[in-house]
């Protein structure tokens, strides 16, 4: 993309950013380079040691021209000095933890977080000797009364999942800065179409590549972003060394997709809201969480803190455990299946017995807190890019046959 002296728009930078036609072929667009080797140069070291972030490539662990571009564009997009893609979120997540916590460290995260960082950090983090303290990071409060001096890292998701609680950026940055500790956001709900984290005052951004950066449902991978210093050691010591690396096919799909996100956000959060408001007005549906709603606990927030407010929402019903078998048997348009951020609709049942016994060990006053949003569960609705009409009609066909 040719640097102009007038800031590009973000459309352009999601369509641009990364790519060049091909030098040999004139290709308009980007190659896939599956190769695992390139030509070196004879003074080239068989070592890590001083690999610079503009090296040539020598070898796709260390790092490969299309995962590079993919890099670039999520970079320029949430406006960060550098990107480091990997084969999954999860492994991005856990790149992170290892590459800034050790024996004797503190993490204070997020009670309710992703399944999977929220099981690590319960079993694996501990057994290193890494004590973590996790917190309803919406009440700024605890998080302040969280902090330590031995707290190294501030880990939160805003919208968090699945309960799309939001967390102050700015405030929980402060706190974290105060205590001499690094903030690390998952914005994957959000997208840096919504919220930009690094500009609001946090050290790292985490995306899972797998959702709405994608978009289609047919890629897995993870990215981390931050500043360039600090990037080139978690590239070199923890993405290369461990290995968990994006494959190039994978991150020409994400980068493919990523090239409508812009456009695709908007129609995500448009569904969303006209959804939410349907569900709101059904007889049947006992209270719908969705950022866009007046009703909302953190409305206000998601005013200040989002540009749009994404395409996730979740709701309740009376029975949620017999209503998701009349869901999953005569939903017609809307998939009933996980994962969330692909261009057709999902939804999914998430019992609260369960995920407190399982993916969130609370204490008595977490778990309070968790019901006083989820009840004794929710369907979690990632709107997709249907017609929302359709997807109105659908909900509704299955919401009829409810008691």
């Amino acid at each position: 993309m040719r640097k102009s002296e007038k800031p590009m728009g973000v459309q352009t930078i999601a369509i641009h950013a990364g790519e060049k036609p091909d030098a040999i072929t004139g290709a308009s667009a980007p190659n896939i380079v599956l190769s695992t080797t390139f030509l070196a140069d004879p003074d080239a070291s068989f070592s890590l040691e001083g690999m610079k972030e503009d090296a040539s490539f020598v070898y796709t662990r260390w790092g490969n021209p299309t995962v590079r571009q993919l890099e670039q564009k999520l970079a320029a997009l949430e406006e960060a000095e550098t990107c480091v893609a990997f084969g999954s979120g999860m492994a991005a997540i856990s790149g992170l933890f290892f590459h800034l916590l050790g024996k004797g460290d503190h993490l204070v995260m997020s009670d309710v977080a992703y399944a999977a960082a929220s099981e690590l950090t319960a079993t694996l983090l501990p057994r290193l000797g890494i004590k973590v303290t996790k917190v309803d990071t919406a009440d700024v409060g605890a998080v302040k009364s969280a902090v330590s001096s031995k707290t190294r890292l501030v880990y939160v998701e805003t919208p968090c999942n699945p309960l799309l609680r939001l967390t102050d950026i700015g405030a929980v940055s402060k706190i974290a800065k105060d205590a001499g500790a690094k903030l690390a956001v998952d914005s994957t709900f959000a997208t840096p179409i919504a919220t930009q984290p690094l500009k609001l005052g946090a050290d790292y951004v985490i995306h899972s590549l797998s959702k709405y950066l994608g978009g289609h449902g047919d890629a897995i991978g993870g990215a981390i972003l931050g500043s360039a210093n600090d990037l080139a050691l978690l590239r070199k010591n923890v993405a290369i060394r461990i290995g968990g690396i994006l494959s190039p096919f994978n991150a020409w799909l994400v980068m493919r997709g990523m090239a409508t996100l812009p456009i695709r956000m908007k129609a995500h959060s448009e569904g969303a809201r006209h959804v939410a408001e349907f569900l709101e007005s059904s007889p049947k549906v006992t209270r719908v969480i969705y950022p866009g709603l007046p009703s909302h606990p953190g409305h206000a927030l998601a005013r200040r803190q989002m540009k749009l407010f994404s395409g996730m929402l979740t709701f309740q019903v009376k029975d949620g455990g017999s209503a998701a078998k009349v869901f999953a048997r005569r939903l017609r348009v809307i998939h009933y299946a996980v994962s969330l951020g692909h261009h057709r609709s999902l939804i999914f049942y998430l019992p609260t017995d369960e995920l407190l016994a399982t993916s969130f060990k609370l204490n008595r006053n977490q778990a309070m807190s968790y019901r006083a949003y989820a009840g004794d569960g929710i369907f979690r609705f990632s709107t997709g890019l249907e017609d929302p009409a359709d997807l109105i009609d659908d909900l509704g066909q299955c919401l009829k046959k409810l008691k």
